[in-house]
């Protein structure tokens, strides 16, 4: 079955920081976090250690293109055309629906499909935390009045 690259956040790895080894260390491809595409949420998952678990899509830009695949974590890793993703029968099913986000966000602009993040002060002082969100239109982000 052809999947996406993934695996477990170290203890407070970010999100983002997660995507970009997991693709490193299983496809020895360099790359970098763009946004978030989706969320999976899945409860009784037997290999989320008794645990509720969230698998998170993220979307990056590579930085190289060879590939040079973990044998321990993959049978086979190869480029694929998301047209060609779309049609395979022999995928998982957040694989196909994925690839039919990314095909959507390639031909009609990723703004529609992508939650962007955006570091923000946390109450606590000296503190900052990364909100996920689709990106709001710049009169938004400046509207007289608020904040």
């Amino acid at each position: 079955m052809w999947k996406f690259p993934g695996g477990l956040s170290e203890p407070g790895e970010d999100i983002g920081d997660t995507a970009v080894r997991e693709v490193f260390e299983e496809t020895g491809i360099k790359s970098e976090f763009r946004s978030l595409l989706s969320i999976r949420q899945q409860h009784t998952n037997p290999g989320a250690f008794g645990k509720s678990d969230m698998y998170i899509i993220c979307r990056l830009k590579p930085y190289s293109f060879t590939i040079n695949f973990c044998q321990h974590e993959c049978l086979r890793c190869e480029w694929m055309d998301l047209n060609d993703l779309v049609k395979t029968e022999n995928t998982t099913p957040i694989t196909s629906r994925v690839a039919r986000l990314l095909l959507y966000g390639y031909r009609e602009g990723f703004d529609k499909i992508d939650l962007t993040m955006e570091e923000l002060p946390a109450v606590y002082t000296g503190l900052f935390y990364k909100l996920y969100h689709k990106e709001l239109p710049e009169n938004y982000k400046t509207m007289p009045g608020m904040n």
